[in-house]
């Protein structure tokens, strides 16, 4: 796993993912603005409605609880952004260190919108759950990394996988490698909460994806097949 993470670390400043990290960050950007807006325009009209010492007091809540949201909603938005360009990223992966493999095929839009889709209701579901238990020291970080962890790796795997087999091989491979995974994806989970690294959190995750499904495939790719027969 850190033989593939230093392999993805290397290769971020890449030209092509440089390109790669200027339209994803612009997609981000804009989705993040929106929802801002969107947000406040919400906490205006109900501060509205307070009034006197009230309003102070709403106004810091809402402030905390505008910040705790838009943190929440860091990793889902970086991840659903990310699924856009999970094709370009492979390519680029595999074509410098895997260029004697067989090409992966692109992704379609509706299936990879429709993974991205439930693994953001997954997550923000994930993040609510650390919001109840964020007073009690320890436990918070398990279920943050740990839950957030097993959510990332197992996108991200997909992802990356099926553009290699299809969907019922890539669930076997993902289940036979659960920990891998796993592991993979609580390192994507400390890269994401990183500031300013973590702007380079999708292609990093995508990168050691990329690797990880090729050396999981290579031990299990021979069963896979012979299942098919």
């Amino acid at each position: 796993m850190f033989q593939a993470a230093a392999k993805s670390i290397e290769q971020l400043l890449s030209p092509k993912f440089r390109f790669v990290l200027f339209k994803s960050l612009g997609l981000t950007i804009v989705v993040f603005v929106v929802l801002w807006i969107s947000l406040q325009a919400i906490l205006a009209k109900f501060l509205i409605l307070s009034y006197g010492w009230m309003e102070t007091i709403v106004a810091i809540l809402a402030g905390l609880g505008l910040f705790a949201g838009m943190f929440l909603l860091l990793l889902p938005i970086t991840a659903f952004v990310a699924t856009f360009f999970i094709d370009e990223i492979a390519e680029a992966v595999e074509e410098r260190h895997y260029p004697d493999d067989p090409a992966g095929r692109e992704m379609p839009v509706v299936q990879g919108l429709v993974i991205a889709a439930k693994f953001t209701v997954s997550i923000i579901a994930i993040n609510i759950l650390v919001l109840l238990v964020a007073l009690i020291p320890g436990i918070n970080l398990v279920v943050f990394y740990g839950g957030n962890g097993y959510l990332l790796g197992r996108e991200y795997f997909e992802l990356c996988a099926l553009r290699h087999l299809p969907h019922d091989k890539v669930l076997e491979l993902r289940r036979e490698n659960r920990s891998r995974v796993w592991l993979s994806g609580v390192l994507i989970a400390i890269v994401a909460t990183i500031p300013f690294v973590n702007l380079f959190a999708p292609l990093f995750a995508t990168a050691l994806m990329v690797h990880t499904f090729k050396a999981v495939s290579r031990k299990s790719i021979q069963y896979l097949q012979l299942s098919d027969s």
